[in-house]
């Protein structure tokens, strides 16, 4: 029976407002999500945008800029960034890549032992996935016999140990990166002695790998990279296993720390008490260092290298509150909450310093001349 004028209108209509109501229903499925609460700006994942902001809108002293640059020249910079809450505010590169073309923002370059404070991450995630806990016997995941110990002091060695560079192993020995078992012998009890190893720093790679059953590099991609849209890569270099990346791999990386391990709403690190373990002084031998991070704002400090305190802090004219991770030849990412800064330096030694820690404060020398207190 053929349908009226009416019933034909009506069903007409029906389909206009259905395929209305499900247009806007896939539109507001597709819909990007708003920004985090605080402020904070993440860059896409994939791609080069990055937003940008002027130090001229920050209300900054922009005229010292080229001062700042003249200086990361000199030093043998090879890329300099500054975010502001996320946001790009400089961004520099210097000299030539490995490759020998001009660095850039692809480049790629190493991190050194700014890359110790990626794996305290991972062990922090590791810890909330429940594959280890940080109190845990080393021997658990290393095996016994792992060391030149006995197996009782063995057993007195905890992953925190490791994380806070207080295994209690001798570090009067001819290579401080030698993972050997025959390298690893015992000086003092686990806790009683604060000395910067890197050999007890790079068994944490096997305690991860062990513990997850994945390699140090999948569990860094499935873990970081792939949520913040890193693209680095752990090398083995001798006994060492060395983080590589861009400068702006770096940035990313300090901008998940600056947001408490939160990436827009994506949260990479849901314990926060272990985050917060990471960038407090861990114990009092040496309080200037948490869970492989460097923390400013202290009234003493132990340099790699040396046994004994000083009484300053890692930055004296620096923020208080500045945390940062830091490597061989001034490998730099420095994190101040109360700013909402992140700074990233990477390069060779500077020349004309004494050290990479004297080039960080005549860096920040300049720094304070820009950014207001």
């Amino acid at each position: 029976m053929p349908l009226s004028f009416k019933e034909c209108y009506l069903s007409v209509m029906y389909s206009k407002y259905l395929f209305l109501f499900l247009f806007l229903a896939a539109c507001k499925e597709k819909a990007p999500e708003p920004p985090p609460a605080n402020g904070m700006y993440f860059p896409p994942i994939s791609g080069n945008i990055w937003a940008d902001t002027s130090a001229e809108n920050l209300g900054w002293n922009s005229g010292e800029i080229s001062t700042l640059i003249d200086y990361l020249d000199s030093s043998n910079t090879k890329a300099f960034i500054v975010l502001k809450d996320g946001k790009m505010v400089i961004e520099e590169y210097f000299g030539q890549a490995i490759s020998g073309s001009a660095f850039n923002s692809s480049s790629l370059w190493y991190w050194a032992s700014a890359g110790k404070t990626i794996t305290s991450f991972l062990i922090g995630k590791a810890q909330e996935e429940g594959y280890l806990n940080i109190n845990d016997p080393s021997a658990d995941f290393l095996g016994t016999g792992w060391s030149n110990m006995t197996l009782a002091q063995e057993e007195e060695v905890k992953i925190h140990h490791h994380l806070t560079m207080t295994t209690g192993l001798n570090y009067l020995v001819s290579n401080l990166d030698c993972t050997l078992d025959t390298c690893l012998n015992f000086k003092s009890n686990p806790g009683t002695q604060w000395f910067y190893h890197n050999a007890a720093y790079t068994l944490l790679e096997n305690i991860v790998v062990n513990a997850t059953g994945t390699s140090f590099n999948q569990y860094t991609d499935s873990k970081v990279e792939n949520h913040i849209g890193m693209s680095g890569q752990w090398l083995s270099q001798g006994y060492n296993n060395v983080y590589w990346s861009n400068a702006r791999d770096m940035a990313r990386f300090g901008l998940l720390m600056l947001n408490n391990g939160v990436w827009s709403s994506d949260t990479l690190l849901h314990d926060q008490n272990y985050f917060q373990q990471q960038i407090t002084s861990s114990q009092s031998l040496n309080p200037s260092y948490g869970y492989l991070w460097w923390l400013n704002g202290q009234n003493s400090v132990i340099y790699p290298g040396l046994p004994a305190s000083f009484n300053t802090s890692i930055l004296p004219n620096g923020p208080s509150d500045l945390y940062a991770a830091l490597g061989k030849n001034g490998q730099i990412i420095d994190i101040v909450p109360s700013k909402g800064l992140v700074i990233v330096r990477m390069g060779e030694a500077a020349s004309g310093t004494n050290s990479a820690l004297q080039m960080h404060v005549d860096m920040w020398n300049i720094i304070n001349t820009i950014i207001p207190e």
